[in-house]
């Protein structure tokens, strides 16, 4: 049986790859053959080894800004799976195809709130990466990029990233 902290450390290995290394392969082996990523908002990934490599090579891995950081709030590790709550910073100073397909850079900073959700086949030795499902609110990010007016909708920005990190700041009104 696999140790959550096992998990714990694949997942950061993972991300590791992904974000400083910036290696396709060795994020690819971290995973199963049949694994699958999918970014909800913006439904970029891909399904199997071959098009999660092609994803990462073409959209994901290496097209960051060099600005980026990922700070955790909080982590919950199960039997099979990591859940991991984190607020990523970064200038939008290059394109950006998993978050901001098609939008050219504006130069605009973001803090956003991201989840990923991030299982195992915890069986295997050692545990390997089933899936990734990386969730945030794109309503947030396109505020914060300056292409959606939050004085027409009710979205906000930043202030979400500010209140998951400091709970005693004031809550929206409730009154209309």
């Amino acid at each position: 049986m696999t140790s959550p902290h096992d998990l714990s450390a694949i997942f950061d290995q993972h991300v590791a790859h992904e974000f400083v290394a910036k290696d396709v392969a060795a994020t690819m082996a971290t995973m199963t053959p049949t694994a699958f990523v999918n970014h909800v908002p913006t439904l970029m990934g891909g399904v199997g080894a071959d098009q999660v490599a092609d994803f990462y090579a073409k959209c994901f891995i290496g097209h960051w800004p060099a600005d980026t950081e990922i700070v955790p709030v909080c982590r919950t590790v199960g039997a099979d799976r990591v859940v991991d709550e984190m607020i990523m910073s970064f200038t939008h100073d290059v394109p950006m195809p998993t978050f901001l397909p098609g939008v050219a850079p504006t130069g605009r900073s973001v803090l956003l709130p991201v989840v990923v959700v991030m299982g195992f086949e915890a069986e295997t030795k050692p545990p390997r990466v089933a899936y990734e499902r990386i969730y945030w609110d794109q309503a947030s990010l396109l505020v914060q990029v300056g292409l959606l007016d939050p004085a027409l909708l009710p979205v906000t920005g930043v202030e979400q990233a500010h209140k998951v990190l400091d709970k005693d700041l004031p809550a929206a009104s409730t009154s209309l």
